[in-house]
């Protein structure tokens, strides 16, 4: 039930933003994009450079999307980080090596048929839509959980082989947005910033404190940092971070990522959206847990933003991204995921089945959030963004689709026995 009601702040939040926007922009579309694309500073270190001006923009949308969605990103990318860096970490160790042989077949297959059915409607199409051939990769992860939760149950080990599998498909979606998809011309020296506020935050403010405890007795130093600076150095080194990756030509929205190494962490992690998470006492979690309803916030926001599409723009993008996503998805990761356990013999998690796999791949096609934004960095704005939009928006499809496969073949849940 905690998860529950934490998925379901999440999506609650987010949906509503989205339907506000598809409302809006199906009544009066001119005055909900006047809005969310409002100038708010002509001239402005921070926001876009329209083609052929000298001055950045502020806008709202680049407000929300480039500023706003690098916290969400942050809490996506924490996961991440402790899923690789944790000595019990999911993403470590011969478990792992199925459900991430699956994740790369679901990356794969939705790339493949996408592009595939792009290429034989044409040369004309494939041109028009080749640069979306990230959106179908995506995986939504706090919808997908929602759903393996309902299908499998809190205790079947499924649900645990679906959260592994989001979670590295949303490292590699991190890693294709800021190699295939950066916001401007790229000038790499930027990154140097980045790195310098890491690697310099590191260092003086969770490194050394470690070093001198040595000899001030055990902890002194790191809870002095903690009580006497709190989280202020890791905030100023992710603003210039942030303004590093503007600066590159990376998206921005990506730009507190390489900070989040440099936070002191606990040496255990619980998994994404565990409660007991709030009781360990380092920076990190306690970053985390603080963002936590700013970041259902900003989802809000961001639903708003981008779902504002009209039911008009239904077109071929909309169609080959849910193909990408429906279809793809779950052929990619079945057929990885077999690979995986049978031939290369790294085994299947105790109580699974190649049919959970196939259930699993098609709750992954559930891409919304992630996919959203991908289309709005893959496109510029316009019909075919839009379609591309709608596509990730139907792919909450994949849901039902999913519920459906699971009772054809009689998924029995499994709750946790206490």
């Amino acid at each position: 039930m905690k998860v529950w009601n934490f998925v379901s702040q999440y999506s609650v939040l987010l949906i509503s933003g989205a339907l506000i926007a598809l409302i809006w922009a199906n009544t009066s579309p001119h005055s909900y994009h006047e809005l969310v694309d409002f100038v708010l500073l002509k001239k402005s270190f921070v926001g876009y450079i329209p083609e052929g001006a000298e001055y950045r923009k502020l806008t709202i949308h680049f407000i929300i999307n480039d500023i706003l969605m690098a916290f969400f990103f942050a809490v996506a990318g924490k996961e991440v980080w402790e899923a690789i860096a944790l000595k019990n970490g999911s993403l470590r160790g011969k478990k792992s090596l199925t459900p991430l042989f699956a994740t790369a077949g679901g990356m794969i297959g939705p790339i493949v048929v996408y592009l595939g059915i792009a290429y034989i409607l044409g040369s004309e199409t494939y041109s028009a839509v080749a640069n979306g051939w990230a959106i179908p990769t995506a995986t939504d992860i706090a919808f997908s959980y929602l759903v393996g939760r309902v299908i499998f149950g809190a205790g079947h080990p499924g649900v645990r082989f679906l959260l592994l599998l989001a979670i590295a498909d949303d490292a590699c979606g991190l890693l294709i947005l800021a190699v295939f998809y950066p916001s401007g011309e790229l000038a790499p020296e930027w990154l140097l910033l980045s790195l310098f506020a890491a690697v310099g935050t590191y260092l003086v403010f969770n490194w050394l404190p470690r070093y001198l405890e040595k000899d001030h007795g055990e902890n002194y130093f790191p809870n002095l940092v903690v009580k006497r600076l709190s989280f202020w150095p890791y905030a100023v080194a992710g603003a210039l971070s942030w303004y590093g990756f503007q600066e590159s030509g990376l998206h921005p929205a990506l730009g507190l990522l390489p900070v989040i190494p440099a936070i002191p962490h606990a040496d255990t992690t619980f998994g994404i959206f565990a409660d007991e998470e709030k009781h360990l006492t380092d920076i990190l979690n306690k970053i985390e847990h603080k963002l936590k309803i700013p970041v259902e916030i900003i989802l809000f926001f961001f639903g708003f933003a981008n779902a504002g599409v009209e039911f008009s723009s239904i077109g071929t993008p909309t169609y080959l991204v849910l193909a990408g996503l429906l279809v793809g998805k779950p052929i990619g990761i079945l057929l990885f995921g077999w690979l995986g356990a049978g031939p290369f013999k790294f085994g299947m998690p105790d109580g699974m089945n190649l049919i959970d796999i196939l259930v699993i791949g098609f709750i992954a096609g559930i891409g919304f959030t992630v996919s959203l934004f991908v289309a709005s960095v893959a496109f510029d704005s316009g019909p075919v963004q839009d379609a591309a939009k709608m596509g990730a928006l139907l792919s909450l499809g994949g849901a039902a689709i999913a519920i459906f496969v699971g009772k054809v073949f009689k998924i029995k849940k499994q709750e946790i026995v206490s």
